[in-house]
């Protein structure tokens, strides 16, 4: 089936053809298969918040690229909170009831208490993405806000409350930002910060696109806005940071960033950037130590498409999906221009796979945020889960193929190809969806890793694992003590049923979230784990090796001081 003919096909029959059946085109489940996703409502979960996308008559371009969302223990307690972003005031928007983002306490039985209010971080902006991770080192997760707006830092306070500290922390930013990662460049043991800019958005800048037959107006492509520098904050050690990104490329490198992963694409000991641009080329920055970088979108061949075309990136990804030892990358773009999956070549540059895997067949009509990689059945091997939808709500109105709700997609690895298996992954996967963030983490702690989607003007999806496949698996959370306390950049080795694997702990990832920060190791039918080795990340650079593990449960290790 040629994809180019899509005046005479309709997008159900298209994708249906794919195997990437729509809500109405879909067969629903057997009844004696057993769905791997189970959405947990509103009425059982206690999450009741909605993300309000602020939607006006004028189309403005930020009301439809959020929201993002995030797993974290903000208290603790070893279990999963979560944290959603909502829109706020903003010159273009006066909401006619007060909005606020949400936290959730995770009462470990299930459901979740809204403690927003008692933890002091409601926002107040217009929000986009959250990026979680402890820039102090005392243990206690953090929380970065991205915004239309000003930017908001948390200093979580240990006792269950967070505090306001962007001004005093030299991170007070305004402009658009979208996603950002926490990350240690510099491998001085503390995290920096990485934030994407998006476009300007001056007042001069919000124009009106339109010219359909009914006069309406539609959400601009951003091609017609003018591209920013993303910023790179060093962490001063004291609360405080120094912009550092205007001493290098980085600064000298206007795009129109939307989603970002800290990743080691050259296996060098330094944490490197790879950046989705929206009608842009995409940048892929190499740490080349000591603040310098090196820009290679281009020579590594991730900036454009195959016919060198700048595409509009969105979610990103990075994870070594063939077990060759090194980080593979993934970047979603809008509806006719195919999602990427880039094999690392293992000399900084990498090659498009993702026709090869069937990956971009099916996704020729989907727009692509949130993403992730992940084992979801915890058989060792990579798979991948897709949120989809177009920016623009009336994009049916100028195609027969491309509808504003879209379809998720869950893949499942087997022997080295990836399989769309998104017809048994349970009923929300039988129903479009305005997505964009996503998040994953093991919020009931089974093993099994769940699923949080932000949805655009909607609630949130969260999606708890039901598989009971009989794989088993072992939690890890990485305290470091001589590199930074998230152990961002840690590299695991283990062997389990006759099988080597590894994998680097990365940072970032997906669109405008934040995932659990434990590492799930799946061991497929292995019940013990014969030796784990962590290399911790520099500055301390420490080996460890721990043997006969038993499985299934999640454990906490703290560098130099075994298991606790």
């Amino acid at each position: 089936m040629d994809p180019l003919i899509l005046g005479v096909l309709s997008r159900r029959q298209f994708l249906a053809g794919l195997g990437c059946l729509s809500a109405a085109s879909r067969l629903p489940l057997s009844p004696a298969s057993s769905p791997i996703f189970q959405e947990i409502p509103p009425a059982r979960s206690g999450i009741v918040w909605t993300h309000e996308n602020a939607m006006s008559p004028e189309r403005y371009l930020p009301e439809t690229l959020g929201p993002g969302c995030a797993f974290l223990d903000f208290d603790n307690d070893g279990w999963m909170d979560i944290y959603l972003v909502n829109s706020g005031p903003s010159e273009f928007f006066r909401p006619k009831q007060p909005l606020r983002n949400a936290l959730y306490r995770n009462n470990r039985d299930g459901t979740f208490t809204d403690v927003t209010e008692l933890a002091g971080v409601q926002g107040g902006t217009f929000g986009m993405g959250v990026a979680v991770g402890d820039f102090n080192n005392d243990g206690y997760p953090d929380l970065f806000l991205t915004a239309c707006g000003r930017a908001i830092l948390y200093r979580n306070n240990g006792n269950g409350t967070f505090t306001d500290v962007t001004k005093q922390s030299g991170i007070d930013i305004s402009g658009w930002t979208t996603s950002a990662v926490w990350f240690d460049f510099d491998n001085d043991g503390r995290l920096d910060l990485f934030v994407c800019g998006f476009v300007r958005y001056l007042p001069e800048d919000r124009q009106s696109c339109g010219g359909n037959e009914a006069g309406q107006k539609y959400y601009c492509v951003p091609r017609a806005f003018h591209p920013t520098v993303s910023y790179l904050f060093r962490n001063n050690g004291d609360g405080t940071f120094t912009e550092v990104g205007h001493d290098n490329i980085i600064g000298k490198s206007p795009g129109k960033a939307l989603g970002v992963v800290a990743t080691d694409v050259n296996n060098d000991g330094r944490m490197d950037l790879f950046v989705a641009n929206d009608t842009v080329q995409n940048f892929l920055f190499v740490n080349r130590g000591g603040n310098r970088w090196e820009e290679l979108g281009i020579s590594a061949e991730v900036g454009f498409s195959e016919t060198g075309q700048a595409r509009s990136g969105m979610g990103v990804d990075s994870a070594d999906f063939d077990n060759d030892g090194w980080q593979d990358l993934f970047v979603a773009n809008i509806d006719q221009e195919k999602f990427s999956l880039y094999r690392n070549l293992k000399n900084e540059t990498f090659a498009d796979v993702a026709q090869v895997q069937s990956i971009a067949q099916v996704t020729r009509l989907l727009s692509g945020w949130g993403l992730k990689f992940f084992d979801y059945d915890n058989d060792g091997d990579i798979d991948l889960i897709l949120a989809n939808g177009h920016p623009d709500d009336m994009v049916s109105q100028r195609s027969q193929a491309v509808t504003y709700r879209e379809p998720l997609l869950l893949f499942h690895q087997v022997n080295g190809k990836f399989q769309n298996v998104s017809a048994d992954a349970g009923a929300a996967f039988s129903r479009d969806y305005a997505s964009r963030g996503l998040a994953i983490g093991d919020f009931d702690n089974d093993g099994r890793v769940d699923v949080l989607v932000g949805v655009n003007g909607g609630a949130p999806l969260l999606l708890r694992n039901e598989l009971s496949a009989g794989n088993h698996w072992l939690g890890l959370r990485l305290e470091g003590q001589g590199c930074n306390h998230d152990a961002i950049g840690a590299r695991l080795t283990w062997f389990a049923g006759a099988k080597k694997r590894s994998r680097l702990k990365t940072s970032g990832g997906s669109y405008l979230s934040s995932h659990d920060p434990r590492e799930v190791l799946g061991l497929g039918a292995a019940t013990t784990v014969d030796w784990l080795e962590i290399r911790w990340p520099a500055p301390s650079s420490r080996v460890e090796r721990f043997s006969n593990l038993s499985v299934d449960r999640h454990i906490h290790i703290v560098e130099g001081k075994g298991i606790s």
